[in-house]
């Protein structure tokens, strides 16, 4: 979750990032519809807000941090159960492919070996920062496969990738104001926004021609 910060600007600022996530969750959902979707990022997706919001039971910080969480694990859960089995005859499961023990294993290892305190929900809150750069990387190789990305799937990328690059921009301004660091959070959001650049730059030289005719960016393979 974005720091939250004491004064209405600070609250703004988080409220639209946060605003900018719930509108890629919304996507999402309407995506579901579709066979664009990897069930493999968005199970990945799942277990970074479990692992993270783990403190639910143990810190509470304002209502507003409450709902919100409570809000990106029932998005997560129910995405998961609508790929699985709710939509299972439309998922495209020939293309979604990536070994996630790729990225888990990696994951676990640097998260016990990279962390603040040595405690289990620290090293769990680690484990999800770190899994989370990486939990798109199943997506982006399912559409590299294709050649193609519906525009709706393009659209859900887009917001999500903008939110993460806007939450780097919160941590620069708490560096400038605060004097604030946070060494894994900040190089984690840096390598995720690192994956969205090559999509951002074809979703905004391609993506605007082709919006209104019916087909998807087209994604160089490789």
């Amino acid at each position: 979750m974005v720091w939250l910060g004491n004064n209405n600007s600070k609250r703004i600022f988080i409220w639209f990032v946060n605003a900018l996530h719930v509108i890629a969750l919304l996507l999402l959902l309407l995506l579901l519809l579709s066979c664009g979707i990897s069930g493999k990022s968005q199970v990945l997706f799942a277990l970074v807000f479990t692992t993270r919001y783990l403190d639910l039971f143990t810190n509470f910080i304002s209502l507003y941090n409450t709902v919100m969480k409570v809000i990106f694990l029932l998005c997560s859960y129910v995405t998961v159960y609508m790929i699985y089995w709710r939509f299972w005859k439309s998922f495209d499961s020939e293309n979604d492919t990536f070994r996630l023990e790729f990225l888990l294993v990696p994951v676990t290892g640097l998260s016990f070996l990279e962390n603040y305190s040595f405690t289990p929900l620290e090293i769990l809150w680690t484990f999800s920062i770190y899994l989370e750069s990486v939990a798109i990387l199943p997506q982006l190789f399912m559409i590299s496969r294709t050649g193609e990305a519906e525009t709706i799937t393009t659209h859900y990328l887009f917001f999500l990738g903008l939110y993460r690059a806007l939450y780097l921009a919160n941590w620069i301004w708490r560096y400038h104001t605060e004097n604030f660091y946070d060494q894994i959070a900040v190089v984690s959001g840096v390598v995720q926004t690192i994956f969205y650049c090559d999509f951002f730059y074809l979703y905004v030289t391609k993506g605007r021609c082709q919006e209104g005719d019916g087909h998807g960016i087209p994604i160089p393979a490789g």
